[in-house]
């Protein structure tokens, strides 16, 4: 499985992981650039392979990042990412808008910013 869930040859194999330390994230960026990233689902073990599973079903681009995950999932569902995991969480949503076809809205505000 790559890094951010790009379609391969294979089958990501739920199975293999060991689900004691499965741990899954969701996190979901604004519908404009002034919105921060929230997180919308967080779960271990037996649901978050579900989430996993789910995700991979439906062509949702997955990022594997062990620290990240265990740090968000610390925090309230529907709470906006904090702030010493912005800059990552970020460089994720960055990636899947571009994947996807859309206007990607960290970099407008980069590109806001530039004299």
């Amino acid at each position: 499985m790559s890094d951010y869930g790009e379609k391969s040859d294979q089958t990501p194999n739920i199975e293999a992981i060991d689900p004691s330390k499965t741990i899954a994230v969701a996190v979901e960026g604004g519908d404009n650039p002034d919105d921060k990233p929230k997180i919308t689902a967080a779960a271990r073990g037996a649901l978050a392979e579900k989430i996993l599973q789910i995700a991979f079903e439906n062509d949702i681009k997955v990022r594997k990042d062990t620290d990240l995950a265990e740090m968000l999932a610390e925090f309230e569902l529907d709470s906006p990412v904090p702030t010493e995991a912005l800059m990552a969480v970020a460089e994720i949503l960055s990636y899947v808008y571009r994947a996807n076809g859309e206007p990607d809205p960290f970099n407008a505000i980069l590109e806001d910013e530039t004299p």
